[in-house]
């Protein structure tokens, strides 16, 4: 089966540089080697991955420990299309 592709907004991009700070290198080593691997295979599936119900868009959220990565799935081009990333505590 072919993978998803996977397309970041810029707000991805800043809510991420504002994760990781200092640990940046370390962040971007397990988006890369974990997390962005298992979205392009199962983006609907796994122990860290929820759809978000009543929204519309659907909406999925792959949580990062205390971080949430939201995204939307399209399905006909194979598009995983990241949205933004938040703390759990700013998370609704």
């Amino acid at each position: 089966m072919t993978e998803y592709r996977l397309f970041a907004t810029d707000q991805v991009a800043a809510d991420l540089a504002a994760i990781a700070g200092d640990r940046r290198p370390e962040v971007e080593r397990r988006l890369a080697r974990v997390v962005w691997p298992e979205l392009r295979r199962r983006p609907r599936s796994g122990p860290r991955v929820r759809r978000l119900r009543g929204s519309q868009p659907e909406t999925w959220r792959y949580r990062i420990g205390s971080w949430r990565l939201f995204y939307e799935i399209e399905e006909e081009g194979r598009i995983v299309c990241l949205l933004a990333a938040v703390h759990r505590a700013s998370a609704h």
